[in-house]
């Protein structure tokens, strides 16, 4: 077997730490992605993912969120299913094949040139599936998608990395182009954007966090036309046989987030409309 040698490095290097969650979960005998495609996509990758020292508590947590990610996009294409759909800073996930979508959906996958070679080499080509290399934020990219269809953005992981007046103008943009469609992503408030900051997993990448949220509700008036849908706590379920997997320690934790106001903030999941 062919092993792909890692070159990345800070906000791009990010992208492991996600891929190796949700690979690990899927080997979980209560696993809730059930993720096949991550974990044989980690098998093929020449990199020391050891060195990330992730801990149980956290592949299940960054799971969760991105089954309640998934489900909100399958959500949005069981209500239009001529729909497009941008996955943006797609890394290595493998939302597409997770959520299967049928072949009505026009499917776009949006991260750098170097990540999507990598997606490349990595993925066999998919039918309905767009994958194009260019930074989420360059405007050239998204004038070549076709308007005309409901849109569903998803983004999960990134915006935290990107600059306040290049993620606004990106969000505007969309909501300009397209005629209606969901904004779906996880954001954190001041202090919650402090604590991934500190978090050893990302500062071993060297990346830099940036956007923070004081209030879902905030957005609303920066960008014409979203209006929030749902918030949820960031690593949260509905299911009490998923919040059981997490340690002790972490139920408390997520005990008092959903009771102390500044705490819950910290991280969330976002589903706007337009």
């Amino acid at each position: 077997m062919c092993m792909e040698k890692i070159a990345l490095t800070r906000e791009k290097e990010t992208l492991l730490i996600t891929l190796y969650a949700k690979a690990r979960e899927s080997l979980l005998p209560e696993s809730i992605l059930k993720d096949r495609h991550a974990a044989a996509a980690v098998g093929r990758i020449n990199y020391d993912f050891s060195r990330l020292r992730m801990r149980r508590d956290e592949m299940i947590g960054l799971a969760l969120r991105a089954h309640t990610l998934d489900g909100w996009a399958r959500e949005f294409i069981a209500a239009h299913p001529e729909a497009t759909v941008l996955h943006l800073g797609c890394g290595l996930d493998t939302r597409v094949q997770r959520v299967d979508p049928p072949p009505g959906i026009d499917w776009y996958e949006v991260d750098y040139p170097e990540v999507i070679a990598l997606r490349r080499s990595l993925y066999p080509a998919r039918p309905g599936c767009t994958l194009v290399g260019s930074p989420v934020t360059d405007p050239e990219w998204l004038a070549r998608i076709p308007a005309g269809r409901p849109t569903l953005v998803v983004a999960e992981g990134l915006f935290l990395y990107l600059a306040e007046d290049a993620l606004l103008q990106l969000l505007r943009t969309v909501t300009a182009k397209f005629p209606s469609g969901e904004v779906v992503f996880d954001s954190y408030n001041r202090l919650g954007l402090t604590w991934v900051a500190h978090n050893r997993m990302i500062r071993s990448t060297g990346a830099v966090t940036r956007w923070s949220l004081r209030s879902p509700q905030a957005l609303e008036g920066q960008v014409p036309g979203l209006r929030l849908r749902t918030e949820r706590g960031g690593y949260e379920s509905d299911d009490s046989r998923q919040r059981a997997r997490y340690s002790w320690p972490a139920q408390a934790a997520l005990w008092l987030m959903r009771r102390v106001r500044p705490l819950g903030g910290m991280t969330q999941l976002l589903r706007y409309h337009y």
